[in-house]
């Protein structure tokens, strides 16, 4: 997976690519699904829900150029791989889940795989965690029509933001936002398709 999906497709950060080998994806998805785990396509979780691509969720990391130590706030837990692979890489990390039965099974997963550095939270996730910001990334796994406002009051400064934004569901850009002396910018990375992000500043 890490070869052919990640490398050969233009992934060169040493710590995306060490965590991505140190995280068991086929202990994220549903025993019946395991053997298709590490290939080259999302999976269903069940809820409109999936587990991004390898290759999606090494350039999204990768996008977010995070260090250990940081505070990274994740939208989006589903199964909780994404949250798995930011922890690898040393970073605290405080992840919202929108649906219940993910939220706990997430939770579950984390807790008995020893990643004490994620914290899960049950909540809409288009308001962010006001109350654990500022946080140096936060990272979007699920397209909306625009970056919500909560987003650009939570990061540091400096800090980075990546999310994929499309006007269509299903169809989106990533968009990396980064905040630096108060000023924000943003430019376009990657073509992808995520589920909605729904909530009150989403779909």
């Amino acid at each position: 997976m890490v070869l052919d999906q990640i490398i050969a497709r233009g992934v060169t950060s040493p710590a995306v690519i060490a965590a991505m080998r140190r995280t068991p994806r086929h202990l994220f998805v549903e025993e019946a699904l395991r053997p298709q785990a590490y290939g080259n396509h999302p999976l269903p979780l069940g809820f409109g829900q999936t587990i991004s691509q390898p290759y999606v969720v090494a350039k999204m990391t990768e996008l977010l150029e995070v260090s250990p130590d940081m505070n990274v706030l994740e939208v989006g837990t589903g199964s909780g791989y994404q949250s798995a692979v930011l922890a690898e890489m040393g970073a605290r990390v405080f992840t919202i889940e929108r649906v219940p039965e993910l939220f706990a099974s997430a939770k579950t997963r984390l807790e008995d795989m020893g990643y004490g550095n994620v914290h899960v939270k049950l909540d809409d996730g288009t308001l962010g965690w006001p109350e654990k910001a500022p946080f140096d990334r936060i990272l979007v796994t699920a397209g909306g029509p625009s970056v919500p406002a909560p987003y650009l009051d939570q990061p540091a400064d400096p800090g980075r933001l990546v999310m994929p934004v499309g006007a269509q569901p299903g169809s989106q850009t990533l968009i990396v936002v980064r905040k630096k002396n108060g000023r924000i910018g943003r430019r376009k990375a990657d073509e992808v398709a995520f589920v909605d992000l729904v909530g009150r500043h989403g779909w």
